[in-house]
């Protein structure tokens, strides 16, 4: 049951309804436009497909969020971070990464303050 009613894409002109902010096909278009216009080629290039089928590998061996798990929740992983980042040294081996619920990553980065870097 979703939380809230769908409204319309936000592309100009979809009237496809949605719970996201652009639908599903518009979406794949953003995320296209976005990698190949504004998001930095050295993370392009560290994020390839060696990381996907680490991340999917990591994700399927750790399917619930490990800060939640520390507190006793259970949530589901949907995210992999990695420890040390791999722009200063780390790698994708099991012992730097940790599989996070979105809400545990966001409230990460806003804690250490390296997502925007303040």
């Amino acid at each position: 049951m979703p939380y809230k009613p769908a409204k319309p894409c936000a592309h100009p002109g979809c009237a496809a309804l949605t719970d996201q902010r652009l639908c599903s096909a518009h979406a794949k278009q953003e995320a296209r436009r976005y990698e190949r216009q504004q998001r930095d080629p050295a993370t392009a290039k560290r994020y390839g497909t060696g990381w996907q089928r680490a991340r999917a590998a990591y994700l399927s061996a750790h399917p619930l969020c490990e800060m939640c798990l520390a507190v006793g929740k259970h949530a589901p992983a949907v995210l992999v971070h990695h420890r040390v980042p791999l722009a200063e040294g780390g790698g994708n081996d099991a012992g730097n990464l940790q599989s996070l619920c979105q809400r545990c990553h966001s409230a990460h980065h806003s804690r250490d303050g390296s997502r925007w870097g303040w």
